[in-house]
């Protein structure tokens, strides 16, 4: 299963805005959003799912649905991306079609190992520095701490770095051996930069190529 490398995860004051971002995100090239909405009645996440699997559609854009994996079962979106205290992994693929990618958040060497048993498509690993977007933050990982447990973890599992990642970031979170990176604050207040987001992550991958060869 193939994780594209720019997660796009969703933000907004209200869950409106969470659509108009999706869409303003499909229409910027992201190939993958996260619907991120926090706090919300199921039935109007459930509208709000519906709406954001329209829109990804249309791009073909794949949908990642935070959290609810019942709701990412019934909009047939592409995934559910599992918190640290949501339901365990291997209960939710029970749920889901085979084809269908699972998330889950990862802080910690033994977070990563834990997800990896439970045969998760992808880890979120973070976050890497402070950000204001997601409530009670786990502790910091910073660069060392990212390559600290790529290091001791030699998997086939994606690594995404994830919390308070900007453009100015990529080339140094890249070098720690992470497959890509998801991002929100950065891309909300400018859809524009997924471009450049794109443009460094293709760069790396062409780089790291060469070094192969």
């Amino acid at each position: 299963m193939r994780i594209p490398k720019l997660h796009y995860i969703s933000q907004g004051a209200v869950p409106k805005d969470h659509v108009e971002n999706i869409y303003k995100a499909c229409s910027s090239g992201a190939k993958l959003v996260q619907l991120r909405l926090k706090n919300c009645e199921e039935s109007e996440l459930l509208k709000i799912a519906q709406e954001a699997r329209t829109i990804t559609t249309h791009f073909q854009t794949k949908l990642i649905i935070n959290d609810h994996y019942k709701i990412a079962k019934t909009m047939q979106a592409d995934g559910v991306h599992l918190g640290k205290t949501d339901i365990c992994p291997t209960v939710a693929r029970q749920h889901l079609d085979s084809w269908q990618m699972i998330g889950g958040t990862a802080n910690t060497l033994q977070d990563c190992e834990n997800l990896i048993s439970k045969n998760v498509d992808y880890i979120g690993l973070g976050p890497f520095s402070h950000t204001t977007t997601k409530a009670n933050l786990s502790p910091i990982l910073g660069l060392k701490g990212y390559t600290t447990i790529i290091d001791s973890l030699h998997t086939k599992t994606p690594i995404i770095g994830i919390g308070g990642v900007t453009l100015k970031d990529v080339k140094d979170l890249l070098s720690t051996g992470i497959s890509g990176i998801a991002v929100s604050g950065a891309i909300t207040s400018n859809f524009n930069s997924i471009t450049t987001f794109h443009q460094l992550l293709i760069t790396s991958v062409i780089q790291e190529k060469r070094h192969i060869f």
